[in-house]
């Protein structure tokens, strides 16, 4: 599902994008298992069916299934009286794909020494939207006005951007063979997101400073005056895909989703120690003022 960055649409009429997200979460978790979607089926239910916006929903949708490379072969739409408070819709979905036997990303080929390279996300992506909507409602921010740190777009729009698909410039390196495992930076963001796909006995260790923080990151961080630390808790910080490579591949790799259009951040790199991940900054980095660090275990 989209999580509550749907209400966000919802409340401002925007539908067209919803369903990019939807597709997002579910084709990017599968290219971290290393396999390549193939077709995918959605829910769409309200308590009164308004076509307009279902088509929009189911729209958005389709062109996901285009991104991402899959089919999209049916789904229901339930329209159920009473379920549903006026101009609300829920939206879920599914896919499938495949990988060869043997070719899954188990991330047990990981070790230390490795890079983590960094994949830029579009935005916020799908996560940490029960906070935003708690500081657009406690700091009134006017939504159809331009957007404080990009006056050329609306903050609304800035906000519910959707989530990038990055399984067409993955999956030629997938097939390569030349990425050990990959995170997919969703709620936990950096810090929780990483130490999953690593084997017992070794840390991810995170250089903030090996990557801008994207103007709408460093926008919530000051209006909910939250702690870098927490940013990577809560946040994608503009990182929406994380690769672990040899260190031996990271420029080839690093080049090749460059020419596929990604931009390409080397953050880090795995160590012997704990299984975890730690994310540390300089002063300058996420407008900490203050060297800082912050680490979670597991």
């Amino acid at each position: 599902g989209v999580g509550t960055k749907l209400k966000l649409a919802i409340d401002s009429g925007r539908h067209d994008g919803v369903g990019i997200d939807l597709v997002a979460m579910c084709a990017n978790d599968l290219i971290v298992q290393g396999a390549e979607p193939l077709f995918f089926l959605d829910y769409y239910a309200s308590g009164k069916l308004v076509p307009e916006v279902a088509e929009a929903v189911i729209a958005s949708i389709a062109e996901g299934c285009r991104q991402s490379g899959c089919a999209l072969i049916g789904g229901e739409t339930a329209e159920m009286p009473g379920m549903y408070a006026k101009g609300d819709y829920d939206l879920a979905g599914f896919c499938v794909g495949a990988v060869e036997r043997g070719q899954a990303l188990t991330g047990g080929a990981v070790g230390a020494g490795d890079v983590i390279l960094g994949l830029a996300s579009s935005g916020a992506h799908s996560n940490g939207f029960s906070l935003i909507r708690k500081l657009a409602a406690d700091k009134r921010w006017k939504l159809d006005r331009p957007a404080p740190f990009d006056h050329h777009r609306l903050l609304i729009d800035a906000l519910i951007e959707p989530t990038r698909i990055y399984v067409r410039s993955l999956l030629p390196e997938v097939r390569q063979g030349r990425i050990k495992a990959l995170a997919h930076i969703t709620g936990g963001g950096l810090l929780e997101n990483i130490p999953r796909v690593m084997p017992q006995g070794l840390h991810a260790r995170i250089n903030a400073d090996a990557w801008p923080e994207p103007p709408l990151m460093a926008f919530l961080q000051a209006e909910g005056s939250i702690a870098p630390g927490e940013m990577a808790r809560v946040f994608n910080c503009g990182v929406g895909m994380a690769l672990i490579v040899d260190d031996g591949d990271a420029d080839k790799v690093s080049e090749a989703l460059l020419d596929g259009g990604e931009h390409v951040f080397a953050i880090g790199t795995v160590e012997h120690g704990e299984k975890g991940c730690t994310v540390r900054g300089s002063a300058d980095a996420w407008g900490a003022m203050v060297d800082w660090s912050a680490t979670h275990h597991g």
